[in-house]
C-alpha cells in the first residue's frame, strides 16, 4: 500500500461516483430544504454499493481464477475493454446532456435502492481491474473509493439544493474521461510491465 495505490484507489471512486454525483444533484433538487441526516442516508447508499459492486467482481475473479488460471493474462484487457465502455458510455450520455431527470420521481427508500444499483452497476467491473490486489489491499481501495464516494454525493446534494442540476453532464464527462485514463493505466502496467 502506497501513495499510488491510495492515488488509483480516489481516482476510481472519482470517476465512478460521477453517475451518483448527477443523481446526487437531482436529489438536491428535488428536494431543498433536505436535513443533513438525509443526506447523509442517500451518499450513504451510493458509498455502500460502490464498495459492494467492485467486491462482488473481485470475488467472481478469485473464483474463475482458481479454476481458470489462464484467465488471468486477460484481465488487463477486460479491465481496458470495461472501462473504456463504461468511460466512453458516460462521456458520449454527458455530451448529449442525456441525465434522467430524477428530481421526477420522489425519492422512496425502494427508488435510492434503484438509484444505487444504477449507478454502481459499472462498479461491478473495477473487481477485474483490482484483481491482482490481496483481499486486505481489496477491502482497503473499495473502502477509500466508497469514502470518495460519500464525499462526492455529500457535495452533489450541497449543489443540488443551491444551484440545481447545470453540473450534471460536466461531472459525467469528467467520470468518463477518468474511468478511460484508469482503463488505459491498468492496460499499459499488466500488458507491458
Amino acid at each position: 500500500m502506497d501513495f499510488v495505490f491510495i492515488l488509483n484507489s480516489i481516482l476510481l471512486g472519482v470517476g465512478l461516483a460521477m453517475d451518483a454525483f448527477s443523481v446526487s444533484l437531482a436529489n438536491g433538487l428535488a428536494d431543498p430544504k433536505m436535513r443533513f441526516g438525509k443526506m447523509s442516508g442517500i451518499a450513504g447508499c451510493f458509498a455502500f454499493f460502490q464498495w459492494f459492486m467492485p467486491m462482488i467482481g473481485w470475488v467472481c475473479v478469485h473464483t474463475i481464477l482458481q479454476y481458470f488460471g489462464f484467465f488471468e493474462k486477460f484481465i488487463p484487457w477486460i479491465a481496458l475493454l470495461l472501462l473504456l465502455f463504461i468511460g466512453g458510455k458516460m462521456l458520449i450520455e454527458g455530451i448529449k446532456g442525456g441525465e434522467e431527470e430524477a428530481s421526477k420521481v420522489r425519492l422512496t427508500f425502494g427508488v435510492l435502492m434503484v438509484q444505487g444499483i444504477a449507478t454502481s452497476i459499472d462498479a461491478l467491473s473495477v473487481g477485474f481491474t483490482i484483481s491482482e490486489y490481496d483481499l486486505v489491499l481489496a477491502l482497503v481501495s473499495t473502502i477509500i473509493i466508497a469514502i470518495t464516494t460519500f464525499a462526492i454525493c455529500i457535495i452533489g446534494l450541497i449543489i443540488g439544493k443551491v444551484v440545481g442540476t447545470k453540473l450534471a453532464g460536466k461531472a459525467q464527462i469528467l467520470g468518463g474521461i477518468v474511468l478511460i485514463i484508469i482503463g488505459l493505466e491498468i492496460w499499459i502496467k499488466g500488458v507491458f510491465f
